[in-house]
């Protein structure tokens, strides 16, 4: 005749999953969620304790039980929901994993019902069944070694009842009346049962649904993490890692490998002229410029400022270089003067192909010095070494 259960399941469950997600180190919002689902339960409690109480009032009516009975059901379950209202509200239980107290709620609930077993046994089926209530809304909270714990403690509890006492346990149906009573005592217990199943029935849709949330969310860090944010091409910490692993199946396979370090001639002119945010325009169109025109087997990122590492598998020095001054000549002939009349970007690059005692760090010094090479002969030029 009590219960744990709240009110709106799945807004409840809601907030359940999104506290079970949350870090031990729970920010203040979430220890005010906390307490405010807390609290959400606790009223559901008084109003099981309020409906089971209604039930008894019914068999004292009919004289089954003292009119007392009823009254003390209801004091003692208010006593019980009040102290852990009260730790609640202190903030006791947040110390603990279990902010709820399960055990020790369940404990108590649990002792509240036997007692009434052992001093109404006129009724006693009544206060056995909802035991069954209590360990359904302990289910949605215990761990498995807490579990264990509590059915340890029922059952030592029911065998005080059964094996140690002679007392006469029943649920009457003489009139009809008690009939009634003692179907209401069943529909509750059924109909509160159902209301926590669906709670956790709708606990688990959101956990999977966050789960699959939180997962595409690993994903677009992971992205994140290997490209660089302005350009959309792949970091320096990325490019790199993809030049070693492109060094090392040129070598398997014995395939040729090039590579090209670009750089945009004369950017800082850009940027002094017209502006870091212009600046950035540029870098971003550049970037898209290339990715349109390369193919998918390329890689492109950015290796520092305004110098991009283009990698070219399978390629020889000569389809490296037409590759290359095809995109020079791609990218002179794009309109600038929509970021400003009259601007014009060029670019130069070093293009070098593997050789058989090249590391990534000879491979790109080897790419540094052509691209410096083409600079003194007036830039928007292709180099080679």
């Amino acid at each position: 005749m009590s219960t744990a259960a709240t009110s709106f399941p799945e807004r409840n469950a809601a907030e359940a999953a999104d506290l079970a997600l949350t870090t031990a180190a729970a920010a203040p919002e979430v220890l005010a969620r906390r307490i405010r689902q807390r609290r959400q339960m606790y009223v559901g409690q008084v109003a099981s304790y309020s409906l089971g109480a209604s039930v008894l009032l019914l068999y004292a009516y009919d004289g089954v039980i003292s009119m007392g009975v009823p009254s003390l059901f209801w004091l003692g379950g208010l006593l019980t929901i009040g102290t852990f209202t009260v730790l609640s509200e202190a903030g006791f239980g947040d110390r603990f994993e279990d902010h709820y107290l399960t055990v020790f709620q369940i404990s108590a609930h649990m002792s509240l019902q036997l007692l009434f077993l052992l001093a109404v046994p006129t009724v006693g089926v009544a206060f056995l069944a909802v035991l069954f209530l209590i360990f359904a809304f302990g289910t949605l909270r215990m761990t498995s070694s807490q579990a264990m714990l509590t059915w340890g403690l029922a059952t030592c509890g029911l065998a005080l009842v059964f094996l140690a006492s002679d007392l006469p346990i029943g649920l009457p149906v003489t009139t009809q009346l008690q009939r009634a009573a003692s179907m209401l005592c069943f529909v509750l217990v059924i109909g509160q049962c159902a209301f926590l199943g669906l709670f956790g029935a709708t606990l688990r849709k959101i956990l999977y649904r966050r789960s699959i949330e939180l997962k595409a969310a690993y994903q677009r860090i992971e992205e994140l993490a290997e490209l660089d944010e302005l350009t959309g091409s792949y970091n320096r910490r990325c490019i790199m890692r993809l030049l070693d692993a492109e060094i090392e199946k040129s070598r398997q396979t014995s395939t040729p490998c090039a590579i090209a370090l670009i750089d945009l001639d004369w950017f800082k002119r850009i940027n002094d002229a017209h502006g870091h945010p212009v600046g950035d325009e540029v870098l971003r169109t550049f970037a898209i410029t290339i990715f349109a025109n390369i193919r998918p087997a390329d890689c492109f990122g950015r290796y520092g400022g305004e110098e991009f590492l283009l990698l070219l598998p399978g390629t020889d020095g000569d389809a490296a270089s037409r590759t290359l001054d095809r995109l020079r000549g791609i990218v002179a002939d794009l309109d600038w003067s929509a970021f400003s009349p009259g601007m014009r970007v060029t670019i130069s690059a070093g293009v070098v192909t593997l050789r058989d005692n090249d590391t990534a760090d000879t491979f790109l010094v080897r790419a540094d010095s052509a691209l410096y090479s083409a600079k003194p002969q007036g830039r928007n030029r292709i180099a080679t070494s």
